[in-house]
């Protein structure tokens, strides 16, 4: 049985539809504007530190020879492909290092399709800065919204986040900026919801990077293909067999348009200090407080203990190891390598960290992890036990990066410089970063991908 009279939340989907279409600028207040650019320029900072990625180069080797032509940038490359693939490949890259934002409640990495859909529409499109942000925002709290109103069932099912929600995402930026209406704007959803997909058995290794590629380039066409007249469902999201009952078991419909306009998303939106799982900031904060210590030798480590919050041991007590991908979700790791090095960015997540005699050493010393129900998220405990039975506890109760503790926009300006560096050397970034960091007064969007490409 369906229909509106036997479903109690019965046209939420129309109501965020609606909701995207008659939304305008100026009714985006400026915190949000100016998290919005903060967002963008860290998804491009970790695109161009991704943009050689193995993950990203095989992918474009996979789609290149059946690109329609050279119409949008990949981030980091000189060559131009067409819209789909370029979105496609844009959002695997911002996401590949795991070194991109996080919503908080939902763990969603919103930037990667959604952004990534946006720029790539960009191209062939013509539209302002102050337009793309205004997508940007809207796409950000559709996408979240949705991830809140199915967690924390949906993970725990097994179903990634960020490629699922993200489609809709992509679909309701996109769709905004091509101008569609309220219907076109449903079936941009009814369209999405025939693609949302992606696996948390995929993680750690290239294929999840498929699901978060495919939310960008799904979503862009499920709103072409709304404008183009392809007809979606009345209650995509709602109802019976949609998005939410299909894959929850007991979905909150309310949080889908509880104070909406009112309430943005994009501001529970934390930008990472470290690649890899949001749950490792505070051990890797531990990690470096505990090497800045004058009683410190590694050499001397007999053993290490982590604690800390479920959702830490559910997602990164992997002590076994054997890539940069799995090492981006490994608490062993992630210890290891910051008590040794003293840092944590992106080459110590690559292969050749994993496959180091000395951080593979000490991260055999690191002992499963351990749960203290009294830590948030945003918590965890180190214990340091040394060779002469000497032994050191450290504990963050506020990690880096969290919304109590924010990236500064210096913060996010020094990691974009750094990833570039990393992954893109070819590339002059101090442009690139300057001109996103002024998106909103930028005539043309799109022109910006040009520095996005080496010489």
């Amino acid at each position: 049985m369906s229909g509106e009279s036997s479903h109690p939340a019965a046209g939420v989907s129309s109501r965020l539809a609606a909701f995207v279409v008659a939304s305008r600028w100026e009714d985006i207040p400026a915190p949000v504007r100016a998290h919005a650019v903060r967002s963008i320029v860290n998804g491009f900072g970790t695109a161009l530190g991704g943009a050689r990625d193995a993950a990203v180069v095989r992918l474009r080797t996979a789609l290149e020879p059946f690109s329609s032509g050279p119409h949008a940038t990949v981030i980091g490359h000189a060559t131009r492909l067409d819209m789909p693939t370029a979105a496609f490949l844009n959002a695997v890259a911002i996401n590949v290092f795991d070194f991109d934002d996080t919503h908080e409640h939902t763990i969603i990495h919103p930037t990667a399709p959604v952004a990534a859909a946006l720029f790539a529409m960009a191209e062939r499109t013509p539209v302002t800065g102050a337009a793309l942000l205004h997508a940007f925002v809207l796409g950000v709290d559709v996408a979240c919204r949705l991830g809140n109103a199915v967690s924390p069932g949906h993970y725990a099912r097994g179903w990634h986040i960020t490629a699922t929600c993200g489609v809709f995402g992509a679909a309701a930026a996109v769709g905004k900026l091509l101008g569609l209406d309220a219907r076109e704007m449903l079936w941009a959803f009814g369209n999405a919801s025939a693609q949302a997909s992606g696996l948390v058995e995929t993680l750690g290794f290239m294929a999840k990077s498929v699901g978060v590629g495919n939310a960008a380039r799904n979503g862009a066409l499920s709103a072409l293909m709304a404008r183009a007249g392809v007809e979606g469902p009345p209650m995509p999201l709602e109802g019976p067999r949609g998005f939410l009952q299909v894959t929850c078991d007991a979905p909150d419909v309310s949080a889908l348009d509880a104070g909406l306009g009112e309430r943005f998303e994009l501001m529970r939106n934390m930008l990472k200090p470290y690649p890899c799982g949001v749950v490792l900031n505070p051990v890797i904060d531990a990690a470096l407080a505990a090497r800045g210590h004058s009683w410190f030798d590694a050499g001397r480590i007999a053993r290490v203990v982590v604690s800390g919050h479920p959702l830490l041991k559910a997602r990164a007590d992997r002590p076994g190891v054997t890539s940069g991908r799995e090492a981006q979700v490994s608490a062993q790791h992630a210890v290891a390598v910051a008590l040794l090095r003293g840092t944590a960015g992106a080459a110590d997540f690559a292969d050749a960290a994993v496959a180091d005699p000395a951080i593979a050493a000490l991260r055999a010393k690191v002992a499963a992890v351990e749960i203290e129900p009294g830590l948030s998220i945003d918590g965890a405990r180190l214990a340091v036990h040394l060779d002469d039975g000497r032994s050191y506890e450290f504990v963050v109760d506020v990690a880096t990066g969290s919304l109590k503790r924010p990236l500064s926009d210096d913060d996010v300006v020094r990691k974009f410089e750094a990833l570039a560096a990393y992954g893109s050397p070819g590339l002059d970034a101090r442009p690139l970063a300057e001109r996103l960091c002024r998106l909103a007064e930028a005539a043309d969007a799109g022109a910006v991908m040009a520095l996005a490409r080496p010489r």
